[in-house]
């Protein structure tokens, strides 16, 4: 290959070095971005051959333009191939030539020319950094400091220098986090965007429930009690059903703990919402009688083709089974997924009567439909997100349920 001045930059490797420190951005991937930016110069200036490459040197910061052939036994383009005996020995066929032809001026050229795209890839490295780091930590907490708001949208820095954004419907009715105060939240999703990662943080998903007993019962995060269901009100009152997976555990004192002070941690970082830790049952029956506490519950009736359970309770209990504004009994369906309808031992006669006498006069082909099935063949040959279905299917239940209560 023929001689040519070599053109050097003795702190280019210290330059990349620093900013893969301080950046989190692998080494490599900055070489890689330098080298796609000197081609890019190169072939801008110089000429446009496809067979150019230009490397730099993992040590002394040393970049040089090569043509790149490929050896050959029969030459088609003298361009892109050269033969073996051309090249002579030790290359064979299969191997690569790499003949040298750096400008003399590409230094300044390339100084110019490559800077921009650097930062462009340095930039686009880092978002993807940010964004694979907070994918790990989705469905998890994290803690940060409330930045800004706009539009009643909270803007929150994470880590000193990732922002998150909590959008309005995402936020506690009732909370107020002033510019500075720090706050724990849970990664909803993590989303690319043409301005980078988008962080989206939820205080009213179940799933902040979830975390934070977790990380206040031992027994939970080390999977002896298990969490089977949480129904939410946001701000007001969740219902966690658990169970233990060894007999001697006691799944509901692990998660109050001593004078119970697990659970008053676990509301104290929900600034006060009422937790209550319900013993789960693989007995649909004797599970909604847990998920009603703190009523007392006399008898439920199941009608599992309609996914209906008839609770009668004492009458000076109704209206705590119920709750206000329907809050409890509203919580329980949500936690067992059952339709539940509430009523008095004094009305459970005529509710049960009630009840049978509009099952007989449905349609034969409704009759013994669950609420599921009657949604799915109504939506029979639509192309609708499934979710969607599912979601809808929870907000008719929950009406039904509110209908009941009225």
């Amino acid at each position: 290959m023929p001689a040519t001045d070599t053109v050097t930059d003795e702190k280019l490797i210290d330059v990349l070095q620093f900013i893969a420190k301080e950046r989190n951005i692998p080494f490599e991937m900055l070489l890689e971005a330098l080298e796609a930016a000197l081609l890019t110069a190169y072939k801008r200036h110089f000429g446009s051959e496809s067979n150019a490459i230009v490397t730099v040197d993992r040590q002394s910061g040393a970049y040089k333009v090569y043509y790149r052939r490929s050896i050959v036994e029969e030459v088609v383009d003298p361009k892109l191939e050269m033969s073996v005996a051309e090249a002579g020995s030790p290359y064979q066929a299969g191997d690569f030539y790499d003949e040298e032809v750096t400008p003399k001026d590409f230094g300044r050229i390339a100084a110019q020319t490559a800077k921009q795209v650097i930062v462009q890839r340095i930039r686009e490295a880092e978002r993807d950094t940010v964004y694979n780091k907070y994918v790990r930590k989705l469905n998890d907490l994290v803690t940060g400091t409330v930045q800004r708001y706009e539009q009643r949208n909270m803007y929150i820095t994470l880590e000193g220098r990732d922002e998150a954004v909590m959008y309005l419907d995402e936020q506690v009715p009732g909370e107020s986090y002033r510019i500075n105060d720090f706050i724990r939240a849970y990664v909803l999703d993590v989303k690319k965007s043409p301005k980078g990662p988008q962080v989206i943080l939820s205080r009213v998903a179940e799933g902040l429930v979830q975390r934070l007993l977790e990380l206040e019962v031992p027994e939970i995060a080390d999977g002896t009690v298990e969490i089977m269901a949480i129904a939410r009100d946001a701000g007001s009152r969740s219902k966690v059903a658990v169970k233990s997976n060894r007999p001697e555990v006691d799944a509901i004192g692990a998660c109050l703990g001593p004078k119970s002070s697990r659970i008053a941690n676990v509301t104290d970082n929900l600034r006060g919402e009422k937790i209550d830790i319900i013993r789960y049952d693989a007995d649909p029956a004797t599970f909604i009688m847990n998920a009603l506490a703190p009523a007392k519950v006399i008898g439920v009736e199941l009608f599992e083709d309609d996914g209906v359970a008839l609770v009668i309770v004492p009458d000076y209990q109704l209206s705590l089974a119920i709750g206000r504004d329907g809050q409890n009994v509203r919580l329980a369906a949500r936690l067992t997924g059952w339709r539940l309808d509430i009523t008095s031992e004094t009305e459970s006669n005529e509710a049960r009567e009630r009840y049978m006498v509009e099952r007989a006069e449905r349609p034969s082909d409704e009759a013994v439909a669950p609420a599921e099935a009657e949604t799915a063949a109504a939506l029979e040959g639509v192309d609708i997100d499934p979710d969607l279905i599912r979601k809808l299917e929870e907000f008719r239940r929950e009406r039904l349920g509110s209908e009941n209560e009225s």
